[in-house]
């Protein structure tokens, strides 16, 4: 049994704590945070677990082996080099860091300590983005043309984070897992609507090595919620809608070129095919991610999403943040 702490008890630390709570491979023995009604909140939904103000407190804890870092963002780094030294395992929620070389600097720790350091990067462990992975490397979508991703809804204006930092690691990190490579390029034009300097909506445009090309868009002041992902093959398109009960549609749908014609409209003929809903068995995708997490500490396996997986993505968001400041001039990706 693997005595795990958690570090935040905010919106999306209460969640971790929940998942904590009734997960049978851990028990969840302590909860930090500095606000006193974030500590009551985690103890209305776990009332036996030791709550303290200092995580450190729960860094010097012998009997804890694991902790889960679930604090602002810019918390994120000092804690988890404070958890790895002081010999714990870590998950860290995203985004990692909000800096490139502080991204590369905790990765470093991680290697010379040997814990297992992991990345919240949730939509990896979601069923259907494992399909869609599934699909894509068995080339059965043919040769890909592009991705397109959606995240927007009406939400939480923050001060300490743009939307690109905030809900940008969501959908970097699918095309990462999905392609297994990093962009050359990214351009980013955003807007800031609440607070001046913090963009509250930002579209990414991304080349790949491999003459792919991704455009994401996120927004927290859209009137609706929309978490689309449409993946473009020459054979085949798959679409995951996270909103619907539907997750996964397959459109076996294209053009073909004629080997031969006359006339300009025949060049192409529009290939008109089924579309498949498979089924696909959903587990919480939050559950899933603390059973890898404590899989790869039972086993001493490298977790799916890394820290290196985290290092990747954060080059992004620091290339995207450079090219929303030139308003959208491409800027190069630094993948080493």
């Amino acid at each position: 049994m693997i005595r795990i702490a958690i570090i935040g008890a905010g919106a999306w630390g209460l969640n971790h704590v929940r998942a904590a709570t009734t997960e049978a491979g851990c028990s969840l023995v302590a909860v930090a945070d500095p606000d006193p009604a974030a500590r009551a909140s985690a103890l209305s939904i776990a009332p036996t677990v030791r709550v303290a103000a200092d995580p450190d407190e729960l860094f010097a804890d012998p009997s804890i082996s694991a902790v889960v870092i679930a604090s602002p963002a810019p918390t994120h780094v000092p804690l988890a080099r404070a958890a790895l030294e002081a010999g714990k395992h870590a998950l860290v929620e995203k985004p990692l860091a909000l800096g490139l070389a502080e991204a590369r600097s905790l990765q470093e720790v991680a290697l010379s300590t040997s814990r297992v350091a992991a990345v919240g990067h949730l939509m990896v462990h979601h069923p259907a983005v494992a399909r869609m992975r599934e699909m894509i490397v068995s080339g059965a979508l043919g040769r890909l043309h592009y991705i397109h991703a959606t995240r927007v809804n009406l939400g939480r204006a923050r001060r300490e984070e743009s939307t690109l930092w905030s809900l940008g690691p969501h959908d970097l990190s699918m095309l990462d897992f999905l392609l297994g490579r990093s962009p050359l390029t990214v351009s980013a034009r955003g807007l800031c609507v609440v607070h001046p300097g913090v963009e509250d909506v930002v579209f990414l445009a991304m080349r790949y090595p491999t003459g792919e090309m991704a455009h994401i868009h996120l927004s927290r002041v859209s009137p609706h919620k929309e978490r689309r992902l449409t993946v473009v093959g020459e054979a085949k398109q798959v679409v995951l809608d996270d909103v619907a009960n539907d997750k996964l549609k397959i459109y076996a749908r294209g053009q073909d070129a004629l080997p031969a014609f006359t006339e300009y409209a025949q060049y192409l003929a529009i290939r008109d095919g089924d579309v498949h809903i498979p089924e696909v068995a959903m587990q919480e995708p939050l559950r899933l991610q603390l059973r890898h997490f404590l899989t790869c500490i039972k086993e001493r396996r490298r977790p799916l999403a890394d820290l290196a997986s985290g290092v990747r993505i954060t080059a992004v968001l620091d290339a995207a943040q450079r090219s929303l400041a030139l308003d959208g001039v491409p800027v190069e990706v630094a993948v080493n």
